[in-house]
């Protein structure tokens, strides 16, 4: 089989930043409370209670924490979500 079509450098750049796997960044500050970033985790993360509580500890004792990863286009919700609920997230 040939194929006899051309690739520039910037496609072939642009193809592989969107199939790049990105996370949601969660960093800790002083308003929020456990049990509300607790909360917001499973409901817009998918975490069970165990995972949401040691991704909150992390995000404590760290300041930061990868709580969800996969493609930019699917985190763009959750991350909105959470950014809605106060918390302090990016995709990075």
């Amino acid at each position: 089989m040939n194929w006899t079509g051309t690739f520039t450098q910037e496609s072939v750049d642009t193809d592989v930043l969107e199939l790049e796997e990105r996370a949601i960044v969660l960093y800790n500050d002083e308003v929020n409370t456990f049990d509300h970033v607790i909360e917001c985790l499973i409901k817009y993360c998918g975490h069970d209670a165990i995972q949401a509580e040691q991704c909150a500890w992390i995000t404590h004792l760290k300041g930061k924490c990868k709580v969800k990863q996969g493609e930019f286009e699917k985190l763009l919700a959750p991350c909105d979500a959470l950014q809605q609920q106060g918390l302090n997230a990016t995709i990075e």
